[in-house]
């Protein structure tokens, strides 16, 4: 007997629904995986780790988003994270840092995030006034900015003792990671400013179809700037949280590969590589599930390499995602 009800419309329902939400789908599997498999992944330690990864990666991602929004592309995150980290601990330890801690402080904290604005104008004033592809452009920045920030130290490790600094990395407000608590501040105004402000409205169209934003009258080079800015301050602020974590600044290793993890959090997050989309907190989704992507691959003993075939493929999975809600 042939059924009057078909089947085909709620296979079709169940489709849309894992293509929209495959991000909470992977956490979940992530998740559970990790409840059953991964020994002491439930203590407050291993979270608060995780924690502290995942608002750096997150606080990045978010950047990233704005600069995907437009239809660009930013590698230069994990240098300027560099940059920034290797010049905090020079201004706190210099003579003036040691004279007024107070002050050292503030301008160490300060005085980065300024450098990081810096580099936001370079590369948004070279994509959007010079007409030179995103990742072109940033790519400047990418190969230099990391060289400077080694120049700066003598390519050594700095490390430091500095309990006011270091609480931007180890601090905790009712038991939560400082880090964490900003990350969430930055998303909550960062989502602001994408849904109910002009620069968030323009932001989009941009993505959507610059050619019309243009005709428009939208303020199209600065808005483009401005993302590129706030990308660049972002990672500035990521890398003094990552010196602020460890103690110490490594001009080598600070941001290490972060752009990856930036652009791959962004996508699996719902970012459209073509633009017209600033998903905020989608980009906090794919951070913590890149960073528990790596930690269930380290945990379990698989190799670190591994993990970078991992975020790929990651990538490539959302990629498709994104082709798939299309047709």
């Amino acid at each position: 007997m042939t059924s009057l009800i078909s089947d085909e419309p709620v296979r079709a329902d169940l489709s849309t629904r894992l293509k929209n939400n495959g991000g909470l789908v992977a956490l979940a599997v992530i998740l559970i995986f990790n409840i059953l498999v991964t020994p002491n992944f439930l203590q407050a330690q291993t979270l608060a780790v995780n924690i502290s990864q995942v608002a750096t990666i997150a606080i990045v991602a978010m950047g990233m988003a704005l600069v995907i929004a437009t239809g660009g592309i930013d590698l230069s995150v994990g240098a300027v994270m560099a940059l920034s980290g290797a010049l905090a601990p020079l201004i706190f330890q210099s003579d003036f840092g040691t004279a007024y801690p107070v002050l050292g402080i503030v301008a160490s904290l300060f005085l980065p995030l300024v450098a990081a604005l810096a580099c936001g104008l370079f590369n948004g004033t070279i994509v959007a006034v010079l007409k030179v592809q995103p990742i072109i452009a940033t790519l400047i920045l990418f190969i230099s900015g990391r060289g400077i920030a080694q120049v700066l130290t003598n390519g050594n490790l700095q490390t430091y003792s500095n309990p006011d600094f270091s609480y931007l990395g180890t601090g905790k407000i009712l038991g939560f990671p400082f880090q964490g608590w900003l990350a969430l501040a930055i998303a909550i105004f960062l989502f602001w400013l994408v849904n109910r402000t002009i620069f968030g409205r323009y932001l989009l169209a941009i993505g959507g179809n610059e050619r019309a934003a243009k005709l428009s009258g939208g303020p199209v080079r600065k808005v483009k700037i401005g993302a590129y800015v706030i990308c660049s301050i972002l990672s500035g602020l990521a890398g003094l949280i990552v010196v602020a974590i460890n103690s110490a600044s490594d001009a080598a290793r600070n941001g290490n590969l972060m752009e990856l993890d930036a652009i791959a959090a962004a996508v699996v997050g719902g970012a459209l590589l073509q633009g017209g989309k600033a998903p905020i907190f989608g980009a906090i989704l794919g951070a913590v599930i890149i960073q528990l992507v790596k930690y269930t691959l380290l945990a379990n003993g698989v190799e670190d390499e591994v993990a970078l075939i991992a975020k790929a493929a990651i990538i490539l999975a959302a990629v498709y995602i994104q082709q798939a809600r299309k047709e």
